[in-house]
């Protein structure tokens, strides 16, 4: 079918339809549809995500790795630098990022891999005793789910990384965070038939949203994550801050929307940037009329203002 810009006359025998190409979700604009009424007549819901997964120094052949997130020494075997550097983040980072989210009453969010999980009990521990909620995540940093990969093995994969959170924290997610926000055509249907109740992998929208399977679309803000900005375009500490802070400002004038931060204590929680954190977190609280929750909450609420 041709595309057509908005306002022409498609040719005869042509249905005009919304510009999207496929057929998981509904297609909305920002003047449709509600502003969510948050808690205590909140403009904006506040989540911060904590990405915490585990980078394997080997993985095995046919594993999807983001292809952006290399050594600049190219790809090669072992590794070191690549390792290390995530490793920082389990062993160093995350504290550092704790301790700025407790000093301006955040209660995070954790993407949680199912290898970290195995692995880092006391830092799953550390969480838990904040009131975290803890999301599927997959298994490894170095394993995305693609359009490639079989439908059971996908199917299978989600299954495994539902069982290793709720092994770890007693409680089987809620919510799915993807590794590095990649999903295949069928992944919204796959996590609504394994239990999950809401994504934050789609950044299409500053509102939460449905998708045709009942699952809830919580967005996920990617343009403002550590990872993407700092890491991937190399945008520098200060610009990031005002970046996410200036951001939030407009979203905050406009009422009604959930803003989520996802940080890689890797990234976020280095010496030379977490002054940073602190610095936005600050200009986006200090708007007031923020409620500062957790993904599970505010999919809650969302979702109960948007029946399936």
């Amino acid at each position: 079918m041709a595309v057509h810009r908005p306002g022409a006359v498609p040719p005869a025998g042509e249905e005009r339809r919304p510009g999207m190409d496929h057929e998981l979700h509904p297609f909305r604009t920002l003047a449709e549809g509600p502003r969510i009424a948050w808690p205590g007549g909140a403009r904006t819901a506040l989540t911060v995500t904590l990405v915490l997964d585990y980078w394997e120094v080997n993985p095995p052949e046919g594993a999807s790795a983001d292809p952006r997130i290399v050594s600049p020494l190219g790809k090669f075997f072992p590794d070191w630098l690549t390792w290390s550097q995530r490793l920082y983040g389990a062993r160093v980072g995350i504290f550092r990022i704790l301790d700025v989210l407790d000093r301006f009453g955040v209660v995070p969010s954790v993407a949680l891999g199912a290898e970290a999980a195995r692995r880092w009990p006391e830092l799953v521990d550390e969480c838990a005793r904040r009131g975290a909620c803890f999301l599927g995540h997959g298994g490894f940093a170095t394993r995305r789910i693609t359009q490639a990969m079989p439908e059971d093995e996908e199917r299978a994969l989600i299954a495994e990384s539902r069982a290793a959170v709720e092994r770890a924290c007693g409680v089987a997610p809620a919510g799915w965070c993807g590794q590095d926000y990649n999903q295949s055509t069928r992944t919204t249907a796959l996590l609504a038939e394994a239990g999950f109740a809401y994504t934050t992998d789609w950044s299409n929208d500053d509102r939460p949203y449905r998708f045709a399977s009942g699952l809830l679309g919580l967005p996920g803000h990617a343009d403002w994550s550590d990872l993407e900005a700092m890491w991937l375009r190399r945008t520098q500490p200060q610009a990031w801050a005002d970046l996410v802070a200036e951001g939030f400002a407009v979203l905050h004038a406009e009422g009604g929307m959930a803003v989520n931060l996802a940080l890689h204590p890797w990234l976020a929680g280095q010496a030379s940037r977490i002054r940073y954190l602190a610095d936005a977190l600050s200009r986006m609280v200090g708007q007031g009329g923020v409620w500062r929750t957790t993904t599970d909450a505010a999919a809650d609420v969302a979702g109960r203002q948007m029946p399936a």
